[in-house]
C-alpha cells in the first residue's frame, strides 16, 4: 500500500474548478462523479462516515489542478433500515484535463497501487477514446454486469432553459424549499425516496456545509398531509451558468402523480431566475431502468454523454 492522503474539502473545491474548466470546453469529457454538483453531493453526504476510506492524489501544472484521483476503498455501510452492507471492492472517481491527457497513466498506476490486489472499478467517459485505450492497456476490461439490461452505467442528460413550461401540481400539493421546510423535512424526503439508504441528518449537515449548496435551490413537494413527497437538490455552477439536479427522488407512495415532472419544471424556473441558462441531470441508462430517463426526457432533456464501466479483477 502506498502512502495515502485523504480527500479534504479544499481538495473538492479544486476538483470543482477543474470540472468547471472542462465543462466550458468539452462537457462530454466530464467523467461520472466528476461534475461540479456531483462532487459537492458525494463529498458532503459521505465524508463524515466514509472519509477515512477516501485516499486521493492531485496533479498540478504550475499552480493549476489538471488531474485528480479519488479512491473509495472497502468499507462497511450502515443504512437507515438497520442493515449493513460490506463494500469489498475499490472504486475510482477521477478526472484528467484533456490538455494533459497523458496523466491518465499516472492516475491508473496510483489507483492500482493504492487499492492493492482487490477488484477495482472505474467509470471513464465513453467519449474519451484515449483514456479507454490506456485503461485497457493496464488490464481493465468492460464490466459485463454493469452493461446488462439492468446494469448500473449512467448517462448525463442536458437541456437549455429557454421555453420551460409551467409546472402543474395535483390539488393540495405545493412546492417548498429546504430553507423554509427545515433540515428534518429535507432529510426525511430523501430517506423516504431512496430507502434503504445511508443518508442521515449528519450526512445532510455535510451537504449543507459545501460551498455549492443553496437551500433555496433545494426543492421539495409537500403533500396535503404534510409528507414531503418529492425532493431535488440543484447545484448551480455560476461560472458556466448551468445547474445540475442531483439527487432527484419521489416517495414510493406518491409516484405516478406527476410530482417529479412538476418539481423538475419548478426547479428549472428557479434555476433560471438564479442565473442558469442550461441544466443537466444524470440517470441510469440501461433499458431495464426506464423510469427516471422517461421523466427527464419528458421535460426536455436529451443525452449528452455516458460512462463506460470498466473492471479489473483481483489476481
Amino acid at each position: 500500500m502506498v502512502h495515502v492522503e485523504l480527500l479534504t474539502a479544499e481538495d473538492v473545491g479544486l476538483m470543482q474548478g477543474l470540472a468547471q474548466r472542462i465543462t466550458a470546453s468539452r462537457p462530454d469529457l466530464v467523467n461520472s462523479d466528476a461534475s461540479y454538483g456531483e462532487l459537492a453531493w458525494n463529498w458532503g453526504r459521505g465524508h463524515a462516515a466514509d472519509g477515512g476510506s477516501w485516499p486521493r492524489r492531485l496533479w498540478f501544472s504550475a499552480s493549476e489542478l489538471v488531474a485528480w484521483g479519488w479512491a473509495q476503498l472497502p468499507r462497511r455501510v450502515r443504512r437507515t433500515d438497520g442493515s449493513v452492507k460490506d463494500i469489498t471492492s475499490a472504486y475510482l472517481a477521477y478526472q484528467v484535463d484533456p490538455e494533459h491527457a497523458g496523466l491518465v497513466d499516472e492516475v491508473i498506476t496510483w489507483f492500482d497501487a493504492t487499492a492493492g490486489n482487490i477488484e477495482r472499478t472505474v467509470l471513464p467517459g465513453a467519449a474519451d477514446g484515449f483514456a479507454l485505450e490506456r485503461w485497457a492497456a493496464h488490464g481493465y476490461a468492460t464490466d459485463p454486469a454493469a452493461l446488462g439490461d439492468t446494469g448500473s452505467w449512467s448517462q448525463l442528460n442536458e437541456r437549455d432553459l429557454t421555453d420551460v413550461e409551467n409546472p402543474v401540481l395535483p390539488q393540495g400539493f405545493r412546492v417548498r424549499t429546504a430553507d423554509d421546510a427545515g433540515p428534518a423535512a429535507a432529510v426525511q424526503a430523501h430517506v423516504d425516496a431512496w430507502a434503504p439508504t445511508s443518508y442521515t441528518a449528519s450526512a445532510y449537515d455535510g451537504v449543507r456545509q459545501t460551498p455549492a449548496y443553496r437551500g433555496d435551490l433545494h426543492v421539495l413537494v409537500e403533500a396535503p398531509d404534510g409528507t414531503m413527497a418529492a425532493s431535488a437538490i440543484l447545484w448551480l455552477d455560476e461560472v458556466n451558468k448551468t445547474v445540475e439536479f442531483e439527487p432527484v427522488g419521489t416517495h414510493p407512495g406518491y409516484r405516478r402523480l406527476g410530482l417529479g415532472r412538476a418539481m423538475m419544471l419548478h426547479g428549472m424556473h428557479r434555476a433560471r431566475a438564479a442565473g442558469a441558462r442550461h441544466a443537466t441531470v444524470a440517470c441510469l441508462g440501461a433499458p431495464g431502468h426506464p423510469n427516471a430517463r422517461g421523466l427527464y426526457f419528458g421535460v426536455g432533456f436529451r443525452e449528452l454523454s455516458r460512462d463506460a464501466p470498466l473492471i479489473k479483477t483481483a489476481g
